[in-house]
């Protein structure tokens, strides 16, 4: 019993530091995300969209659902699938401003999620890394769709005259003053505190109490002829397994790994094809009952497999990148 308590202290004593830590960075990073969204900062970030609707055959006003996406992906999807649906874009228009979205989307989630919450995870040096391969995958996705509006469409895909039966002002003014904008920033990034770090903090414990215990690469050397192939560490398996499943859990089983088991470049692999592997997962979560609800089955189908396949392609080209021998 007294052994029991002993090592439950020692692991107490190693987590509660390293998760104050962390929960400290997240809170502070979250709160600043959430005040330079509700002041507006998104918006100015996402001003470039209007300069990529004219190179890919596509109405002006499009440029105003591009630039929402960056504050809100429901509110952007929406205002394209409003344009669809009053006949300004067809399909082929649509699923070309869908593609184009992709980084303005991406946008958004750096202010939210991946600077405050994933690079302290990770640490500066992978997590910024990390975050830049995200960022260049979704801007090449974007330029894909620029080029392929460019080559795919023509007046032929968009009726201008069904302008006047859309709103294409874009989302509502916001009326908040300062101090409103700030306690709403602190009540949402409360809300975000109480979703990710009771789950960190049980990642946490369970990861470094194996890691204490027992011997890691033993547990993972079954894995190494298939991470060999690729040129990763046995240890990339768990990591990969969990950020399958969950992204920030992913990071926190990442980053609780020995000193030295992974390079940059490995720990940023292993978390890329970590999310490869969650497309199955977050597919059903996430992006079947948001694409159907907000296009139908069918287009919305079309939409899911068109995302997915551009994500897959531009993922695996940066992996083979990030393990190419050359370096």
């Amino acid at each position: 019993m007294q052994s029991v308590a002993a090592d439950l202290s020692v692991l107490l004593a190693e987590v509660v530091p390293r998760l104050a830590r962390i929960t400290a960075f997240i809170a502070g990073g979250v709160f600043a995300a959430n005040v330079a969204v509700a002041f507006g900062l998104v918006r100015y970030v996402a001003g470039v969209a209007g300069w990529l609707t004219r190179p890919a055959n596509l109405p002006d006003e499009v440029g105003t659902a591009i630039l929402t996406t960056a504050a809100s992906t429901t509110a952007g999807y929406a205002t394209l699938a409003e344009y669809r649906e009053a006949g300004l874009l067809d399909d082929r228009a649509t699923l070309v401003a869908v593609v184009m979205n992709t980084f303005f989307g991406f946008v958004q989630h750096v202010f939210t999620y991946y600077v405050p919450v994933l690079i302290p995870i990770l640490g500066v040096t992978t997590g910024a890394v990390y975050v830049g391969a995200r960022a260049g995958i979704a801007l090449l996705i974007s330029v894909t769709g620029v080029v392929a509006g460019g080559l795919l469409l023509s007046e032929s895909n968009v009726d201008r005259s069904a302008l006047g039966e859309v709103d294409a002002t874009g989302p509502e003014a916001d009326d908040r003053d300062g101090r409103e904008r700030v306690r709403d920033a602190a009540e949402k990034s409360w809300g975000t505190l109480r979703r990710i770090v009771p789950r960190l903090a049980v990642v946490y414990t369970l990861v470094i109490w194996i890691v204490t215990t027992y011997d890691v690469r033993a547990l993972t050397s079954v894995a190494e002829p298939i991470t060999g192939v690729l040129g990763l560490p046995g240890a990339a398996v768990p990591v990969i397994a969990v950020f399958t499943l969950d992204t920030t859990a992913g990071a926190a089983t990442l980053a609780g790994t020995e000193a030295g088991v992974f390079t940059t470049r490995t720990a940023v692999a292993s978390l890329l094809i970590g999310s490869i592997l969650s497309f199955a997962v977050s597919t059903f979560r996430r992006s079947i009952p948001f694409q159907y609800g907000i296009w139908g089955p069918s287009f919305g189908t079309k939409v899911i497999v068109v995302n997915t396949a551009l994500k897959l392609v531009f993922i695996s080209a940066t992996v083979a990148l990030l393990l190419a021998p050359v370096w």
